[in-house]
């Protein structure tokens, strides 16, 4: 079974190779301490819809810093997609193996007991010009299969989904995640959980 550190010490462990849609080529791999710069960019450029749909703390460099200082101390993963022509990063995926106390309740209350040993949460952005072309469902399958070598079962999504979200709710559900229920987000925000049990993706 994989470790963030074993990552952290040869990301080629979890590096793929994709083409996309267009023909273009992309990576896949763990973010390094050297993407702070090119992070930072793919960050920048995220539209105020995106940045709205997102959980980050800031969009500039220091918040890229702070995302790269992270990696292998704390309970998260974060995997990048770079362009290979440019070199530029166009999506950032994150896994938490960690839950918090709110996913635990709620996901209770709706039948479902949540553990660490099983289950993590999962948040995908993509930049804006790669949004709605098919990427996030070519890069899903890949990130899942990092979450196997983790030895977890289920994936649920990272502070859910917004109701409203209806582009982000068919995406899941085509790639196999199921509705748990509604709840109320930050600011009184309309959301849903769902989950994907890892047997059915």
């Amino acid at each position: 079974m994989l470790t963030l550190t074993d990552i952290a010490e040869e990301p080629l462990v979890l590096t793929s190779r994709l083409r996309l849609r267009d023909g273009s080529q992309a990576v896949l791999r763990p973010l390094v301490h050297a993407d702070a710069e090119r992070l930072a960019g793919f960050l920048e450029g995220l539209s105020p819809e995106s940045r709205r749909l997102s959980t980050f703390d800031g969009y500039d460099l220091a918040a890229a810093r702070e995302l790269c200082d992270a990696i292998a101390r704390y309970d998260k993963l974060r995997l990048v997609l770079e362009d290979e022509s440019s070199a530029h990063i166009v999506g950032l995926f994150e896994l938490s193996l960690a839950l918090t106390a709110g996913d635990i309740a709620r996901y209770r209350a709706a039948g479902i007991h949540l553990t660490e040993q099983t289950d993590c949460r999962f948040g995908p952005t993509l930049a804006d010009a790669y949004q709605g072309s098919g990427v996030g469902s070519l890069v899903l399958p890949l990130v899942m299969e990092a979450v196997r070598q983790f030895g977890r079962t289920r994936v649920i999504l990272w502070g859910g989904v917004l109701a409203g979200n209806a582009r982000a709710l068919r995406f899941y559900e085509k790639n196999g995640f199921q509705l748990v229920g509604p709840f109320t987000g930050p600011d009184d925000t309309p959301s849903l959980d769902m989950i994907l049990p890892l047997d059915c993706a």
